[in-house]
């Protein structure tokens, strides 16, 4: 199917242009898929899906419409065209909508190291799955197992357009995880770990997963409610990623165009305390969100978005750019169901200076969260509330495990009363390390 790729692209251009587009684009994604799951140290599932999909969009006049279908026989691509073409003349007028100008358009396709070529077969994930959950059963204490697994894919992407741009990449993606339970005074408790990478060779060892996955889930026997009030909260690196993202949803071109965002009139202002930087970086090598280019065919490159507290960009795809009277940046997504949409790529908060134990031992009295449980949080006013699990801390030091609490502010006032630790995990493509934000609210007993 691979060698069909750069055909049917042409194809399906062609097919719209006939059928009336005045111009058009289209995207083609396929890969596949393979999984092994075990539990109690017995194969649960063995799964390998293998697929094919296409998205058209296609423009008459300042009218457009997104189609797709899995179907890719010649046929039924005149036909999808047809269709589109249908759709957009009865589709309302959009003056933002359009195809990128051809000096806009990327011309240097750089090589990211994004595809691994080791396709393990099922055995070798079957072993990685078993290897997990063994190690994390073998702990005293564990009573239980949800499982171990472990994936491997790859997708391999192809957009075009009528204005001369066609460009492709294939990236893969591998992770090996284990979850285990723990009972204690008739209460049971669960947790896991994972790792993942872009290629397998950064894998960490199945083994070391399940041992954290045990001591994870055994730490948390015991667990109380913490008390009600004013404290700080330590948000671990495994869960603070969600403040980076909730930094990146605000400062979206189509939020910022709305008017919808809290961060709408904070362009080169002080929004986060001063040493919080976060950049977008779609061209780090084997990055699990690094693309060669964007989904409208610019060319990718590094933005420093939030530095040293100060807002310095929103992220723009060609339709929110023009709606602001701005240049698009190169932070177009793409899926095959529907027009692009401009978010981050490898979307990193720098690390800060201290350890996560410093970080601990300068709270007299505060909660660090490891876990996060449902959500309630407004980008319209930065008003944020969720449920928490994790580790009540006293005078510097761990005491005991916490649950069934809620921690609650405004990102306003979080991301200024935020400090960063070292512990920066590279290896997904929203990062941060933990993170310590004063002066929060949690509820508990």
């Amino acid at each position: 199917m691979s060698d069909m790729l750069p055909k049917l692209m042409d194809m399906l251009l062609d097919r719209a242009q006939k059928a009336g587009a005045d111009a058009a684009d289209a995207v083609v994604a396929g890969g596949f898929g393979h999984s092994v799951s075990v539990r109690l140290g017995e194969v649960e599932s063995i799964e390998r899906s293998e697929d094919h999909d296409i998205g058209l969009r296609v423009f008459v006049g300042k009218r457009n419409a997104s189609i797709s279908t899995s179907r890719l026989d010649e046929d039924s691509i005149a036909e999808l065209a047809e269709r589109a073409v249908a759709m957009a003349r009865c589709a309302p007028e959009d003056p933002f909508a359009g195809l990128a100008d051809t000096a806009l358009l990327a011309t240097d396709i750089p090589d990211l190291d994004i595809c691994d070529p080791d396709e393990p077969d099922a055995e070798t994930l079957k072993a990685e799955a078993m290897e997990a959950e063994d190690a994390a059963r073998s702990m005293p204490g564990i009573s239980n197992s949800e499982g171990g697994s472990s994936s491997h894919g790859m997708v391999d992407v192809m957009i075009a357009t009528s204005a001369g741009f066609s460009g492709r990449y294939q990236r893969s993606s591998s992770g090996i995880s284990a979850m285990v339970l723990a009972e204690k005074n008739g209460v049971m408790e669960r947790d896991y770990d994972y790792t993942s990478a872009v290629w397998r060779s950064d894998l960490e060892k199945p083994a070391d997963i399940g041992r954290r996955a045990a001591e994870r889930t055994l730490s948390r026997l015991g667990a109380t409610r913490p008390p009600t009030g004013s404290y700080p909260v330590i948000y671990d690196a495994r869960i603070s990623r969600s403040i980076a993202g909730h930094v990146a949803s605000a400062i979206n071109g189509s939020a910022i165009a709305r008017g919808t965002s809290f961060l709408k009139d904070k362009m080169d202002q002080k929004i986060a305390a001063d040493g919080i930087s976060l950049v977008d970086d779609p061209l780090r090598p084997r990055g699990m969100g690094s693309s060669p280019f964007d989904g409208e065919g610019l060319p990718r490159r590094r933005r420093i978005m939030v530095e040293d507290g100060v807002l310095k960009g929103w992220f723009l795809d060609l339709a929110s750019a023009r709606q602001l009277g701005l240049d698009p940046t190169g932070n177009a997504g793409r899926g095959v169901g529907g027009p692009p949409s401009a978010g981050p790529s490898n979307w990193i908060m720098e690390p800060g200076q201290l350890t996560r134990d410093e970080l601990i031992a300068g709270v007299e009295e505060g909660f660090l969260v490891t876990e996060m449980i449902g959500s309630s949080v407004s980008l319209i006013t930065g008003d944020y509330s969720r449920g928490a699990a994790g580790f009540w801390i006293r005078d510097g030091k761990i005491s005991h495990p916490v649950t069934e609490a809620t921690i609650a502010g405004n990102l306003k006032d979080m991301l200024m009363h935020m400090t960063l630790a070292d512990d920066l995990d590279l290896t997904k493509s929203t990062a941060a390390p933990s993170l310590r934000i004063d002066g929060m609210t949690v509820a508990g007993a």
